[in-house]
């Protein structure tokens, strides 16, 4: 049986890792948003942290980044300046704090029924479960806690000197190709997903990768 080192889930230092079992089951992997989820996590988060007049002047801000994806179509960009907008100069412990907060109030309204089933019927088989998602992996690490998910793999915020949000990524958008890549680098270069979920093209690449891929399969709502 193979032994993989996976990073802790919510690991505020990026370099920690965890050793942990890869079942004979294989490798399992959920998108979050919009798969695990009714809607996007992250811009919930945003709308649940502010009071209604600071969403809807950091809104207003946005909207030039909003035409400008009319034209480059990179969901990065966009995503890029809501951080900035709304989180940069954030302590990383306050971020986390209300990460956790969030996802003890929201976790009931935003996850789907019959997505969660599908995920504990994995867990029964005792198959490796991976989350894969282009949200900030600090606001989906209570979520995957809470679902007992075995790794993290989701877009990094940098921090400054001083441990606050910058206002920009450490690395890459997780989506795409970078979804692939991210499992590459967990379980090895010749990964293979015994299976995976998604629900947009941003997903593509990574049921590309999986023997049972299943698009947009979930549709309860809580």
């Amino acid at each position: 049986m193979a032994r993989r080192s996976l990073h802790r889930i919510g690991a505020s230092n990026g370099g920690e890792r965890l050793d942990e079992r890869v079942d004979d089951a294989g490798v399992v992997a959920f998108d979050f948003d919009g798969t695990l989820t009714v809607r996007d996590s992250f811009t919930a988060f945003l709308k649940w942290r502010c009071s209604g007049p600071r969403h809807m002047l950091g809104m207003a801000r946005l909207a030039p980044a909003a035409a400008a994806y009319l034209v480059h179509r990179d969901r990065g960009r966009i995503k890029a300046a809501a951080v900035k907008e709304f989180l940069a100069g954030l302590p990383r412990e306050t971020l986390e704090e209300e990460a956790r907060a969030f996802a003890k109030v929201m976790a009931p309204r935003l996850l789907r029924p019959d997505a969660v089933e599908v995920w504990r019927r994995w867990r029964r088989k005792r198959a490796t479960l991976v989350i894969v998602t282009a949200s900030p992996d600090v606001v989906v690490a209570p979520f995957a806690r809470g679902l007992g998910a075995d790794l993290l793999l989701g877009t990094q915020l940098a921090y400054d000197e001083r441990d606050r949000v910058t206002g920009a990524f450490l690395g890459t958008n997780c989506r795409g190709e970078e979804k692939v890549r991210r499992l590459q680098a967990a379980f090895g270069p010749d990964v293979r997903l015994r299976a995976a979920y998604g629900d947009t093209a941003g997903d593509r690449e990574m049921l590309q990768i999986a023997d049972e891929a299943g698009y947009r399969v979930f549709s309860a709502t809580p």
